[in-house]
Order: C-alpha cells, then structure tokens, then sequence
C-alpha cells in the first residue's frame, strides 16, 4: 500500500536516510521520510565528478539526503544532496578549532558513521583521521600529529614536538634529533669529508 501511495503521489524533492551502499556502482537504496519508503538502488550523485577529473564521496548508511525525481517520476529519485542533521553535526578543523566559516572549505575523514538505528550514538571523531582545511590565511592539512601549513609566510610541518620550517629567511629545524643520511654541503665544502688548516683544536672556516 505504502508502495503505491508512492508511485501515485505528486513527484517533488523529498528528504530520506540512506539505508544501503553500493561504492563500486556508486549507487544507494534511501528510505523516503515521512513515508518510510525504501527506494530501490538510485544514482548517489552528491558530491561527484565525472569526466576527466573523477570525485566519488559515496554516502554513509543513516546520512540524511536530499531526492530529487528524475522528469517528474516519483519512482525514479536520484539523490542530489546530503545535508548535516541535530546528530551528526558539521566537523571542527583541527587548524581552528571551529566549523569551516563562509569562503572557507574543510574536509574531514574519520568523523564516525550515521547512527542506524534510533537511540544509537553517532559514531566518535577519529583522532588518526585526514583533513584537509583551506582558508583566507592559507592551506592546511594532516593526520592524526601530524599538520602542514602552508601560507603566504612560508611552509611549517609539524609532527609532536617536531617542527620543520621553510621561509624566504631558509630552513629551521626544532625539537627531537635531526639525523642525516648521506652529507651535508656548506659552501661547497663537505660536512663529514673537510680538512682543518690546524689539526685538532678551533679553527677558521673549512678549507677543502
């Protein structure tokens, strides 16, 4: 009955919850709201490209999505949109500490799956996760302690306690070891192969 009120009924975009993926055919079954109608399998076009540039994002069992009929027929929907909902909230940027602001874009791996089920918990925010955050100040990205921050002042990659600096001024090093394989040049004279003018003791600049 449910079923044929739907096939009947004025076609118009519709929300639902997705209830089954498909990545490899990018495709997925929704249950219309309110009707809690499953669909059968329907194109998952939110969030893709097609063409010589490819982006697939396939959508999570239990995300809210938008529907949209294909030339007016309310048996055929395709999903043109997901929206965020009261449980599953947009993600904080590691970078900021905030959601992405208007001009800004920010994605986020790792942030725990749709609750399938009423009164089950959203799954938690990964801490090992990838992200990539792009602001007005600059583009940042990383993973788990990892960061990377790259703005109009130069380059910091920052893993715990260890930072590497790139800038116009040169390269900084701090915090842990810094260990080399191979040699290390200055001005033209080797690290581990220079000669001294003076054997032992302190002496000028290397010489060769």
């Amino acid at each position: 009955m449910a079923a044929a009120g739907m096939a009947n009924r004025v076609a118009h975009v519709v929300h639902g919850v997705v209830s089954a993926v498909d990545p490899v055919n990018h495709a997925v079954k929704v249950v219309i709201q309110p009707d809690n109608v499953e669909t059968g399998w329907i194109a998952d076009g939110a969030l893709t490209q097609v063409g010589d540039i490819r982006m697939m994002c396939p959508c999570a069992v239990g995300s809210h999505v938008v529907l949209q009929p294909l030339e007016g027929d309310a048996e055929h929907y395709v999903v043109s949109g997901v929206v965020f909902d009261t449980v599953m909230m947009p993600p904080s940027s590691p970078q900021t500490g905030r959601v992405a602001q208007p001009g800004e874009l920010l994605v986020m791996a790792g942030c725990g799956v749709p609750p399938t089920a009423e009164g089950q918990e959203a799954g938690r925010s990964g801490t090992g996760g990838g992200w990539f955050h792009v602001t007005p100040g600059g583009m940042f990205f990383g993973s788990g302690d990892g960061r990377v921050s790259i703005g109009a002042s130069g380059v910091v990659i920052q893993f715990g306690d260890v930072k590497l600096s790139l800038s116009g001024r040169g390269v900084s090093v701090s915090g842990g070891t810094l260990t080399v394989s191979g040699d290390v040049m200055g001005n033209g004279h080797s690290l581990s192969e220079h000669v001294h003018p003076v054997s032992g003791g302190e002496t000028g600049s290397a010489i060769g």
